[in-house]
């Protein structure tokens, strides 16, 4: 299809009617949403965990013409929401060829397209620009200035045009006019300077700036959305009121609300695919690594203010398979499939995503992520084990029977060190863990039963000793390990 170059050529289609050149973008994206509903068609793509609590109300903002703020803490999927609202935009619009704020051809709004449309008329050039250019973001900090937000005087313009420094055709606009006929997104709204808080109270409400001591006017079209933490956007924190007032809608975001939800977002966002390699990830490791983050964001050594990102266990079911990828390297088997053990290999993506309160930090980030290893494998021992009769394992540990097995070693000779707690493979075909014929998933199955006994205190661990009886009155008595493989065993 070839698109109108000229004016002219413009007002032959559709958009040469009223109710399309005189359409604001908040007009065009609540008709196409609308289209999008009455098509039945996912609004958020992605977006899982919010499809009855923050997409509805996303979407009434819209609907209603609202600039809006979504708040919550770090890792809700704030920014993947506001850049998914880009998709709400037609495909591509016209604007004056050449124009740094896209004026629209009918009613441009800058000194530039005025003179361009006066002089040309029906010959004024047409540039088409897509959606994807319509969207702008900016991160908020308090060194950010009026003339990253709304835009400054170029003295250089001014000398190459022979214009006085207060011809609007010096100006070299900012981020703010730039997204006219667009949406303009600025994440962590509260650490914005209280005076660029004021410039931005002033486009919403008035439509005008100064620049240099020097009114301008500029009839910008642009829906503005926001995002912050809700410790920061309070009238007596960083928010100025006038501001917050003039927001339409505040839409609260939150993590997702059940573990099965935070799995899906986990392995819809993780990096799991590595180079074609054979890989098998267990549903109960990818339980477990989600549990750890909702352990975490229950954890009064961890500041709750802060949050717990999604992005914890994104990054800890990534590391947990390079772990398993390394080892599967070293002993040349074929298929990757990830143990209890690669979680704890996993530490440094917990440690490096929780922020700790004053208790926490007396004890040590390696020691809570220990801990929350340990308390989410208890938990997922009782959703995938719980009711399963494990008093054999534990009666043979607690004779004095003790196990430690190599993370580096292949899966059928760990498997060998499983098969002498007695009691342990019952266990886990009852549970419906693990085919039989999978001795990858079956070492993987056994580990989360000995670490669901620890995490119950049934039985105990240490890295030294490895997994052993849970009272100290008699030395444990480790296996003696099967011929050529006895290295494994202490």
């Amino acid at each position: 299809m070839i698109l109108p170059s000229t004016l002219g050529e413009l007002q032959q289609t559709e958009w040469g009617e009223p109710r399309m050149h005189s359409r604001s973008v908040k007009d065009e994206m609540r008709q196409n949403l609308i289209c999008m509903l009455e098509a039945d068609r996912e609004v958020f793509p992605g977006i899982i965990g919010f499809e009855e609590t923050v997409v509805p109300q996303v979407i009434n903002a819209i609907l209603a013409r609202h600039n809006f703020i979504l708040l919550g803490l770090r890792g809700q999927a704030k920014s993947r929401i506001l850049r998914a609202l880009v998709d709400l935009l037609d495909e591509q619009i016209p604007i004056v060829a050449g124009s740094e704020v896209n004026d629209n051809p009918f009613h441009p709004i800058s000194k530039y397209g005025r003179h361009a449309v006066e002089e040309q008329g029906d010959r004024t050039p047409i540039e088409w620009i897509p959606r994807h250019r319509r969207y702008v973001e900016k991160l908020a900090t308090p060194d950010v200035t009026i003339a990253d937000i709304i835009g400054d005087v170029d003295p250089i313009k001014a000398a190459r045009g022979g214009h006085l420094l207060s011809d609007e055709l010096t100006i070299h606009y900012g981020l703010l006019p730039r997204s006219n006929r667009g949406i303009f997104a600025i994440n962590e709204l509260p650490d914005l300077a209280g005076k660029i808080q004021v410039g931005l109270f002033n486009i919403m409400q008035e439509g005008d700036v100064q620049i240099k001591g020097y009114p301008i006017r500029l009839a910008l079209d642009v829906l503005l959305v926001f995002s912050a933490n809700p410790e920061d956007y309070t009238a007596r924190g960083k928010i100025i009121t006038p501001l917050k007032d003039r927001i339409g809608s505040e839409v609260s975001t939150h993590y997702p609300p059940t573990v099965e939800h935070g799995m899906q977002i986990t392995e819809q966002e993780a990096w799991t695919s590595r180079d074609g390699r054979p890989m098998s990830v267990p549903d109960f490791i990818k339980e477990l690594v989600e549990r750890i983050a909702f352990e975490a964001r229950e954890d009064k050594r961890i500041d709750r203010r802060s949050g717990v990102s999604q992005r914890l266990p994104i990054a800890v079911l990534e590391n947990v398979i390079s772990n398993a990828e390394q080892r599967t390297i070293i002993t040349k088997e074929k298929w990757v499939v990830p143990r209890i053990s690669d979680v704890y290999g996993a530490l440094p993506a917990i440690t490096g995503k929780i922020e700790l309160e004053y208790e926490g930090e007396l004890q040590g980030a390696d020691t809570i992520a220990r801990d929350l290893v340990r308390r989410a494998s208890g938990h997922t021992f009782d959703s995938r084990v719980g009711g399963i009769d494990c008093d054999t394992i534990i009666e043979w540990f607690d004779q004095g029977g003790a196990l430690k097995v190599s993370q580096r070693e292949r899966s059928d000779i760990c498997l060998k060190g499983f098969s002498t707690v007695p009691g342990l493979l019952d266990a886990i075909e009852s549970a419906g863990l693990a085919p039989k014929k999978d001795p990858a998933t079956l070492v993987s199955a056994c580990e989360l039963v000995l670490e669901g006994l620890v995490a119950h205190k049934r039985i105990s661990r240490t890295d030294e000793l490895g997994y052993a009886r849970t009272r100290p009155d008699r030395p444990p008595q480790f296996g003696t390990g099967h011929g050529k493989d006895s290295h494994l065993f202490q």
